[in-house]
């Protein structure tokens, strides 16, 4: 139940975003009567603190594209509070907190501490100004940075736990292709070294053949005659195992290296490959499509490489469905089996089964930033689904 509604949330991404929003709003407005009700003075006017809490709830819907530009809003806005003398709590400091996680998750190290520490001296000087007794300062200024610069580590844990996600996935991406080109050579030499055995087994039929001819030449014409209407079959079956060994050894690997990364584009060639084995696959598309990054676009042909794969090893019905739906924000895949599959290896969601296909999968989704759900479907068959996030148009174009 817990993966199917991270699928539904996926699909809706917007309206994720809109409720968050709503309820952190809630919290934020819960502040502020918060700081009306235990005021100790007059009561506060509510309406500054209202207008002030919609204004840093709101901004935080941009906070993906112009993260920083949303934390210095609401950063002035949680000041803007606390100079009108409410109390800095986690529930008013609610927005300020959201935005200041959103810039810890970026790339930029310096950059997420070198603001950490500007909202949380910002957050420290209106404590300072707005506290009247020093016993209040654990309150009103220790208190509101601690939550700043937690949020901050906390943020700062995260990217690091997908940093590492996504070296491992690189490391085992690299660790499949260097086995799979160990194996090839492998195979390449034990099929070198079979069919060394038979072309020299026909060829020194044919040298033995050619030397009895020659020697019966004379004497015997006829049967030497007959061993020579002989010798092209012999020769043209050696010749044919050894151009089929050269053809083989000589396939040019290193020209597949210098080659552009398969992506999308490649789509209905993939189709038409898995048609000439038996896999009917049809594909729809929503959304507005856009280009995407060339690691983005590998990482989801990829998803649908793989998923197709898997249909065609374990489907009880040779067809499949590939859908693919852009948002603003992100691109869900969602590769569907209409009939049953086998209880195999493959509906192993943990990856801990003897099949890296779902394991594999899974760790693309996941170093790029994305989720990834694999099952059975309520209604029969198998569905393989994953929502990636895509870059916003400012970086898109940098």
């Amino acid at each position: 139940m817990t993966e199917r509604w991270k699928h539904r949330a996926a699909d809706r991404t917007h309206t994720v975003q809109v409720v968050t929003t709503s309820l952190l709003l809630a919290f934020t407005v819960g502040g502020v009567f918060l700081t009306r009700a235990v005021a100790a003075k007059e009561p506060l006017v509510l309406w500054p603190g209202l207008v002030l809490s919609a204004v840093a709830c709101a901004v935080l819907l941009r906070r993906r594209n112009h993260p920083l530009v949303v934390l210095l809003v609401t950063t002035a806005c949680i000041m803007a509070e606390g100079f009108l003398g409410y109390l800095l709590t986690p529930l008013l400091m609610g927005p300020m907190l959201v935005a200041q996680y959103t810039v810890s998750l970026r790339p930029d190290r310096r950059t997420t501490w070198y603001s950490a520490v500007a909202a949380a001296a910002g957050i420290a000087l209106t404590g300072f100004i707005a506290t009247d007794s020093p016993h209040e300062w654990l309150i009103g200024l220790v208190n509101p940075a601690a939550w700043v610069l937690m949020v901050t580590s906390f943020g700062s844990y995260v990217r690091v736990r997908r940093e590492y996600a996504v070296a491992r996935a690189e490391h085992a991406a690299q660790e499949r292709e260097e086995e799979a080109r160990r194996r090839v050579i492998q195979e390449r030499m034990r099929i070198a070294r079979e069919l060394h055995d038979v072309v020299a087994h026909h060829l020194a039929l044919a040298n033995a053949q050619a030397g009895t001819a020659a020697h019966l030449a004379r004497t015997h014409p006829d049967q030497a005659i007959a061993m020579i209407e002989k010798l092209p079959e012999v020769t043209a079956s050696a010749l044919r195992e050894l151009k089929a060994t050269v053809g083989l050894l000589r396939q040019d690997t290193d020209s597949q290296e210098l080659a552009p990364a398969p992506g999308l584009e490649q789509l209905p060639q993939l189709v038409e490959t898995c048609a000439s084995a038996g896999l009917g696959v049809s594909v729809t598309r929503e959304g507005r499509p856009r280009p995407l990054p060339p690691g983005l676009d590998l990482t989801a042909f990829r998803i649908v490489q793989e998923a197709l794969t898997n249909i065609s090893k374990h489907a009880a019905t040779p067809s499949a469905r590939v859908r693919l739906d852009y948002t603003p924000h992100d691109l869900t895949l969602t590769i569907t089996n209409e009939a049953g599959t086998r209880p195999a290896a493959a509906v192993d969601f943990s990856g801990h089964s003897r099949g890296y296909g779902l394991l594999g999968m899974r760790e693309r989704a996941l170093s790029a930033g994305g989720t990834f759900h694999a099952g059975p479907r309520p209604e029969g068959g198998f569905e393989v689904a994953c929502t990636l996030p895509l870059p916003s148009s400012e970086e898109s174009t940098s």
